[in-house]
């Protein structure tokens, strides 16, 4: 006797822009596509190079009911002969199709948006996770998905060696629980990524922010041999700069209060409160200026990003000297 009958569900909506919770997301609109279809067959397309007729197409039923998944990309970049388009397509979606519209978030193309709620298409809320309090819950989450349990003080030291990149934490996190049997601790992380964390961009930062010349420049060095992205260093520079800044303005109170009023956790507070000893608002100014330069350097801007890097390490040793 057959089982019972599974209806994929025909419209679903994915709100942010945070590409690995985007890509499950996708994923798992599919997968229960094929639960009920193994065959069913993907389409990914560009809203922004999509015309109404090719949408028609996309949506149309198959002549022998196959099932289908459509993912529209960046639906808020879509014309508005495509927009009206699909608006007009929820309110009476075909059977046997299943459409899945990337949308970033944010005022433009929230008509859509709209139009997908009121038909009741399912929401998956994807928005990038800024807040460290939202990290650890995101790491909490992925050991607990791979079958593992964390310590507070393991998702801290993980986040420290790891950095904020969720793709790189998802996979940190599985592979702690496959080589700890589980139960992941402090202790666990540092002996597993004790090199990474010796190299990550925060560690960089971490050197330059205090004024050490020699260790920042080798840390850095260090990190490009190993392939750390540009990009990650220098947000790293900039989180430390930015970080350093706002505790410094805060003063020098309880780190508890503060980090309340600041949306940092207290340990990063009392850290911050340490590197802060030596800057003055001149050399603060200084080093948000070089951050930002260097932001756009390794975007494109220089040439070598690895010299822009360097450059902006000792921009930033020298800033804290400032008068």
């Amino acid at each position: 006797m057959d089982g019972p009958s599974i209806t994929p569900t025909p419209l679903r909506l994915v709100i942010g822009d945070e590409e690995l919770l985007v890509e499950r997301a996708v994923a798992a609109a599919l997968s229960a596509v094929r639960a009920a279809d193994p065959a069913a067959e993907l389409r990914r397309v560009a809203s922004a190079s999509l015309t109404r007729a090719e949408l028609a197409e996309l949506v149309s039923p198959s002549l022998f009911a196959e099932g289908r998944v459509v993912v529209l990309e960046g639906a808020h970049e879509a014309g508005k002969e495509v927009v009206a388009a699909i608006k007009e397509y929820v309110a009476d979606p075909a059977d046997g199709v299943s459409l899945v519209v990337l949308h970033a978030g944010g005022a433009r193309g929230k008509a859509l948006v709209d139009a997908l709620r009121g038909a009741g298409a399912e929401v998956t809320d994807c928005a990038r996770l800024t807040r460290y309090d939202e990290r650890v819950d995101f790491v909490r989450g992925e050991v607990r998905r791979a079958g593992g349990k964390i310590t507070q003080d393991g998702i801290r030291v993980l986040i420290d060696a790891v950095g904020n990149d969720l793709r790189e934490l998802a996979s940190a996190s599985s592979q702690l629980v496959a080589d700890t049997g589980g139960a992941v601790d402090e202790v666990a992380v540092r002996r597993y990524h004790r090199g990474r964390a010796e190299v990550t961009g925060f560690a960089v930062a971490e050197k330059a922010i205090v004024g050490d010349r020699g260790g920042a420049l080798e840390a850095l060095r260090w990190a490009s041999l190993v392939g750390v992205p540009a990009v990650l260093v220098a947000d790293a520079l900039a989180d430390a700069v930015r970080t350093v800044a706002r505790v410094a303005a805060a003063g020098r109170g309880d780190p508890n209060r503060i980090a309340s009023s600041l949306g940092m956790p207290p340990w990063k507070v009392r850290k911050a409160q340490v590197q802060s000893r030596g800057w003055r608002p001149a050399g603060v100014a200084l080093a948000m200026a070089a951050v930002a330069e260097v932001n756009a350097d390794v975007k494109g801007a220089a040439a070598d990003a690895n010299y822009a890097l360097e450059r902006a390490v000792l921009r930033i040793i020298a800033a804290r000297d400032a008068t």
